[in-house]
């Protein structure tokens, strides 16, 4: 009898793995379609690059709004019905995109999918830590990583299929049946009635789930009073807070121009050669990731991070300056040249302050609001300069994430083996 509940328990904390690991996916699935997609809205609306920089403000900005208030909802409400609220905001903000193609529908919709996006990201670490266990969190979390990388990777790819798709003759059953609503020249319309529908389904799973309680730990928690004010008046939580900025606004800055960049300067599809290239360049970033899990047991971390943000810098002037297939090679290869500098400045961040974690690490993921200024700051450069000019801007956020490399002073330094034998003792 105990050792059929075991069974039972065991399977359903499998079951409640599996779909945090799905919701891994989808957050990743829904978060990096922009890039793909920006050279079509760009085309059917008319805009100017300085427009087009808005729909990634849009979808960013709302990571800086929500992410410190969502951890004092989860606090309030549990994790469940934040769930439903975040997955609720994802299907209205695609549906109102999907039936009303229009700019100002877009920026709107936008703008709540990115809300609910940043509350799922706030829900999902702790709820994983209780589901699978703390001895088995640190495996879990990178299993999330991957499964976040591989959507970063497809999604592209499911964007390149439905504008391969719709409007012909070889049209699967459900790609006619999206005809209903996309328009011949929007293709890319289509791509957000399909996030609907999925967002509908993980409303499905997560209402029939009964999740474990979460029982936040002090480094979990989100104080908005004086530890705030205390974490605000240090100089060095702010210089840490525009390294996680620099990062993510050189990432996104990267994933939502490339494309347009290729077929501006190189004539290359976005819907076939651009969405390859964005596709390459989200899953060399999950693989630089695992490498950079080895590279940080042999070597001290800001050595890590100097190294690769130099090989970022060199990466992105290639893609800048060079020719042919080299061009799509480097800006691909820039994926993997970043991946792991967030985990790196988390790190070097969190082990240099001794009090606060909880409030630091929410203060830090408010930094993503930089996926939404840097991209910005580039659409509007690009209506003065020209994008190539323009995308010479990301070696100035590239340039301060060097600097914290050689600057950072943690309080405690990234353990370390001497050999591959104590690796695996």
């Amino acid at each position: 009898m105990i050792g059929n509940q075991k069974v039972q328990r065991k399977r359903a904390q499998t079951k409640i793995l599996l779909l945090i690991f799905l919701i891994f996916f989808v957050i990743s699935l829904m978060s990096n379609i922009l890039g793909p997609i920006i050279p079509g809205i760009i085309k059917s609306f008319s805009l100017s690059y300085g427009l087009a920089g808005f729909l990634p403000f849009s979808f960013f900005v709302a990571y800086g709004v929500m992410s410190l208030p969502s951890g004092l909802l989860v606090e309030k409400w549990r994790e469940k019905p934040v769930l439903l609220l975040a997955f609720s905001l994802a299907a209205i903000g695609a549906l109102i995109f999907g039936f009303n193609p229009q700019f100002g529908f877009s920026l709107s919709s936008l703008f709540i999918i990115g809300l609910g996006m940043a509350m799922l990201q706030v829900v999902i670490n702790p709820l994983l830590r209780v589901t699978g266990g703390e001895e088995h969190f640190a495996f879990n979390s990178v299993l999330g990583q991957l499964a976040f990388g591989a959507a970063s990777f497809l999604s592209p790819m499911l964007y390149s299929y439905l504008d391969r798709s719709l409007y012909s003759t070889t049209a699967p059953d459900w790609v006619q049946y999206l005809e209903l609503w996309v328009p011949e020249d929007m293709k890319w319309v289509s791509v957000y009635f399909v996030f609907a529908l999925l967002a509908c389904i993980m409303l499905g799973l997560v209402g029939f789930t009964n999740f474990p309680q979460v029982d936040l730990k002090e480094d979990e928690r989100v104080d908005l009073g004086i530890t705030l004010k205390k974490l605000l008046s240090k100089r060095l939580v702010w210089l840490y807070f525009l390294g996680i900025f620099s990062y993510v606004g050189t990432e996104q800055g990267i994933a939502n121009w490339v494309s347009k960049f290729l077929q501006d300067y190189h004539g290359i599809d976005p819907s076939v050669g651009g969405a390859k290239v964005i596709s390459y360049f989200w899953g060399l970033l999950t693989v630089g990731c695992l490498l950079g899990l080895v590279l940080l047991k042999f070597m001290d971390s800001k050595l890590v991070l100097i190294s690769f943000t130099c090989a970022a810098i060199f990466s992105l002037l290639v893609g800048l300056l060079a020719q042919g297939n080299v061009v799509l090679i480097a800006f691909s290869f820039s994926g993997f040249c970043l991946s792991v500098m967030w985990s790196i400045l988390i790190s070097l961040a969190l082990n240099s302050v001794d009090f606060a974690h909880g409030t630091f690490a929410g203060l830090l993921c408010t930094g993503i609001v930089g996926g939404a200024v840097i991209p910005l700051i580039i659409g509007t450069l690009a209506d003065l300069i020209g994008l190539q000019f323009a995308m010479f801007y990301l070696l100035i956020p590239l340039g301060y994430i060097l600097f914290i490399g050689f600057w950072a002073k943690p309080l405690v330094s990234n353990s370390r083996v001497k050999s591959l034998k104590e690796l695996f003792a």
